[in-house]
């Protein structure tokens, strides 16, 4: 896992796909699955983006975590659905959110995020002259998608290692490592936007003329600066 993101290198007609496209069609289909109540219709949606993996041809290792999360969501899920509102209602929540977070998963693992972000800068490029910063808006939608798949996969990671030291079950054992781990991947998350230069116009443009400076010409380590 990489800090901006868990794209599998490939060369499948998916990966090949403009991201664009990919875009669009991942916002299509998931309207459809939020908007849709049909078990059948949604069970369909899961089998295509099995299928979707399968063409793709992901690494095994890279689609076990997404299942782990998504079996996990199913059971807690499921339990309370069916407690709360009976097993109908349940299976279309479970599978609602199961063609959701695969169709995520296959988003990210064959599209870069620069692809994404400069999709979003492209389509966004004539608000700009009413101050719309297509490139932060592309930059967050890129994050955005990236972050289902992320937290999927520390999630399934950190029940695996629940399980194999025999504490599945305790909520501790799942919660504090998945915690650690979220909070771990977001500082590496903020070095990689900075290493990128990221967040710097904002500095720039906090000291420039009309934003004298307040840090008694101080750098951000706390040393002085000509």
């Amino acid at each position: 896992m990489t800090p901006l993101g868990l794209y599998s290198p490939g060369d499948s007609v998916l990966h090949r796909a403009p991201a664009g496209a990919k875009l669009l069609a991942l916002l299509v289909l998931v309207t459809a699955v939020v908007l849709v109540g049909s078990a059948a219709w949604l069970g369909g949606a899961c089998v295509l983006l099995a299928v979707g993996h399968a063409v793709a041809r992901i690494p095994v290792h890279r689609v076990l975590p997404l299942l782990r999360t998504l079996l996990l969501l199913a059971v807690l899920v499921g339990a309370l659905q069916v407690w709360l509102l009976g097993w109908q209602p349940a299976l279309v929540t479970v599978l609602r959110l199961a063609a959701s977070l695969a169709a995520a998963g296959l988003f990210t693992l064959t599209t870069r995020i620069d692809g994404v972000v400069a999709t979003v800068e492209r389509a966004l490029g004539p608000l700009r002259r009413i101050g719309v910063r297509a490139d932060r808006l592309g930059l967050l939608v890129g994050l955005t998608v990236q972050a289902v798949t992320t937290l999927s996969a520390i999630a399934g990671s950190v029940r695996e290692a629940a399980r194999a030291r025999g504490a599945e079950r305790s909520p501790t054992a799942f919660a504090v490592p998945f915690v650690v781990r979220t909070l771990r991947h977001a500082d590496e998350l903020g070095e990689a936007l900075a290493a990128r230069g990221i967040g710097d116009e904002t500095d720039d443009e906090a000291t420039g003329p009309d934003h004298p400076d307040t840090t008694g010409g101080r750098g951000r380590n706390g040393r002085r600066v000509p």
